[in-house]
């Protein structure tokens, strides 16, 4: 993968993190509700991260080949 194409990929992971983790969409998730026992918007958020890891990863190591 070229270099340029990586970056801009990159880039735009961060901006989608920080939209997911910005207040208006981050007010969607606080409720009074549980999930499988757990509350609702610690679960999503650690959902969020997770993925966002995620992504992260299957970029880097696909950028090695």
């Amino acid at each position: 993968m070229r270099s340029g194409l990586l970056q801009q990929r990159l880039t735009g992971l961060f901006v989608l993190g920080l939209l997911l983790f910005n207040f208006p969409l981050l007010a969607l998730w606080d409720r009074d509700a549980t999930v499988l026992g757990l509350p609702l918007f610690p679960l999503a958020l650690f959902i969020v991260w997770a993925l966002l890891i995620a992504a992260l990863a299957w970029l880097m190591e696909r950028a090695q080949d």
